[in-house]
């Protein structure tokens, strides 16, 4: 699933989006991550470590959103929702140097690479707004 190509800028350009997830209690919580779009998937990736508490949440409820807003015009935005589909472990650290490219320009060693982990979040709602439309 793809948003609207009026959307596509947000997904492609290096923007800190807010991830949301789940508390045991069902309250949500939300912290600032880098992420990539893979077009060829249409999947979202993240990398966490597996000490955090997002971590446990995603385990076990999967459910999670993205808030992406637009740092040019803040009024614009793109949310996404959707469920984590997969974890796997990056004892290398490649998704986070990978990330370390995207919005640094360069990459560095990954001090906690041995408890790092790369989520697969797979959309299944894009809400944009736009409005200067």
């Amino acid at each position: 699933m793809k948003p609207s190509a009026e959307f596509m800028d947000l997904l492609e350009r290096p923007i800190v989006a807010a991830f949301a997830t789940l508390r045991p209690s069902g309250a949500p919580q939300a912290h600032p991550m880098w992420f990539v779009w893979e077009p060829d998937e249409e999947v979202i990736r993240l990398t966490h470590t597996s000490e955090r508490h997002n971590y446990r949440y995603v385990q076990r409820d999967a459910r999670v959103a993205l808030l992406i807003i637009d740092p040019d015009f803040p009024y614009r935005y793109l949310q996404l929702r959707g469920s984590v589909i997969d974890i796997q472990k990056d004892p290398e650290g490649a998704l986070y140097q990978r990330l370390q490219l995207r919005y640094r320009g360069t990459s560095s060693e990954v001090a906690d690479r041995a408890v790092r982990v790369a989520l697969t979040i797979q959309p299944s709602t894009f809400v944009g707004r736009n409005p200067r439309r």
